[in-house]
């Protein structure tokens, strides 16, 4: 019948095209005029040109910031007035430690102070360090320190699952909310989607504070997942702090070695956490629009570990400069001898590729581990389409290939470490609520190398004359993936 009555009235049908055109035009003008990043802008528009109604709806549920103005007034506010009430010891605490132990900083200070300037991040000295290997490592640490807790312990995840491990720390949560320890818990709602209200009921009812970041009613059409966060934070009495790749679930912890996953957390006891606990107050006070009272209980002013390890963080989501991705490029541009990356997601934003290659290029030994097989196809795609630049560069490329690598680490010269929560994807690098931490020290930058190079031996190196002979459709769908990578 539609057929029948279009074509008698064929000026209707012609209508609607030229509707439909006028309406692709001025969304083509709003996304170059709202999208800053020239990859995504790109991407939107081959999606709504080539995708009809079907990339409009993506760009509307994906794209389109509508919560620009909640992020870039009440949190950016909020944060500034919890930093002016720390403001002095932050910057006392940089530049004392900046002036002691600059020797050891030499290569670096251009980083320490972009961190510093952009996020507030000091750098701090008299910390213990202590690398986490896999969730059987973190969790053993996370309980024996958690049982100790006096006055508060502050939980930050990803994803946190109802399951073994997530009941087992739970378990333990309520006991110590029993005993009288106050406790915070956030989670992103959209990883930690299989947490269950029967956890979550349990936890409040034991005196636990929970909230999600961004409360998600609608998943499927909710543009906050693109705000994510991405962090796996806990911080105990405002001196002790777990920080890394692994999350809350049994994966981590490798029940089955047929699904093996690779994991790195880092156990920090001294003046590093105090900035941790900076930014789970901020997203904390956005979460809940409630300010808890900014006391020496939870921020430890004398708060010095046994050891000596200089560490710094760096912060990124959308309420923030992009520190990681700067930190990162700069920290590989100021290596002299060697820089090792682990990521699990390798789609990275052109300020890291460009000084990746230049790194390589000028002389640099750059390695790369990454999965052999990611957990999307696409993603695996967008990866794989980097590559033979990277060879060409002179980058050596490995794959790791006994289970799942879901490490971001990166080590460069003797002396400097980083282990963190960001991928090095696009949606790490500008979306995701995020942190790394850097460490300054040659311990902690030796025991991620021996690593590196133990996981070494469970990988394939990648070789350019065999990477060019991959078949040409695989390559194409490649470099279509790649395309859309700013989506992912």
């Amino acid at each position: 019948m539609t057929k029948e009555f279009l074509s008698q009235y064929p000026y209707i049908l012609s209508g609607i095209e030229i509707l439909y055109l006028t309406g692709v035009f001025f969304l083509a003008v709003k996304i170059i005029m709202d999208t800053k990043n020239t990859s995504k802008t790109l991407a939107y528009l081959i999606l709504i040109i080539f995708l009809p109604i079907i990339g409009i709806i993506i760009y509307f549920v994906f794209g389109v910031n509508y919560r620009k103005n909640k992020f870039y007034t009440f949190k950016i506010e909020q944060n500034e007035e919890i930093y002016s009430a720390l403001q002095k010891y932050i910057k006392e605490t940089h530049f004392k430690t900046l002036e002691s132990r600059k020797d050891e900083l030499e290569n670096f200070i251009t980083t320490v102070n972009f961190l510093y300037h952009a996020g507030h991040s000091p750098l701090t000295q008299e910390n213990d360090v202590e690398v986490l290997i896999n969730g059987e490592e973190k969790f053993k640490k996370v309980f024996e320190v958690i049982k100790r807790a006096r006055h508060h312990i502050h939980l930050e995840y990803y994803i946190y699952e109802n399951d073994e491990i997530g009941n087992q720390l739970a378990d333990l949560l309520i006991q110590k909310a029993r005993d009288g320890v106050v406790i915070r818990f956030l989670y992103d709602d959209m990883g930690s989607g299989k947490i269950g209200k029967k956890l979550l009921n349990r936890l409040r009812e034991s005196g636990v504070e929970t909230s999600p970041v961004n409360k998600i009613t609608f998943k499927i059409f909710a543009n906050r997942v693109n705000y994510r966060d991405h962090r796996k934070i806990i911080i105990v009495d405002g001196a002790e702090v777990f920080t890394g790749g692994i999350n809350v679930s049994d994966k981590y912890i490798n029940p089955n070695p047929k699904q093996y996953w690779r994991d790195i957390h880092l156990y920090i006891k001294g003046n590093g956490a105090f900035y941790f606990q900076f930014l789970f107050l901020s997203n904390w006070t956005f979460a809940t629009e409630k300010i808890p009272s900014i006391s020496q209980d939870y921020f430890k002013y004398e708060n010095k570990g046994s050891g000596n390890k200089i560490v710094q963080a760096a912060a990124s989501g959308p309420d923030t400069k992009p520190s990681i991705m700067l930190g990162t490029a700069s920290v590989i541009l100021a290596a002299k001898e060697k820089v090792y990356i682990v990521t699990p997601y390798f789609i990275p934003v052109e300020t890291v590729l460009n000084a990746i290659k230049q790194a390589a290029i000028s002389g640099v030994d750059v390695r790369l581990m990454v999965p052999k097989s990611g957990d999307s196809v696409i993603v695996n795609a967008a990866a794989y389409s980097y590559y033979e630049e990277l060879l060409e560069s002179s980058v050596r490329i490995f794959f790791y290939k006994k289970g799942f690598l879901h490490a971001k680490t990166m080590t460069a010269d003797d002396n400097f470490s980083s282990v963190g929560t960001a991928n090095m994807d696009v949606r790490s690098q500008e979306l995701n609520f995020e942190v790394n931490t850097f460490v300054f020290d040659k311990e902690i930058n030796q025991k991620l190398q021996e690593v590196f190079l133990n996981d070494s031996k469970d990988c394939e190196e990648i070789m350019l004359d065999e990477w060019r002979k991959r078949p040409k459709y695989k390559v194409f769908f490649e470099h279509l993936a790649r395309l859309l990578s700013p989506l992912i």
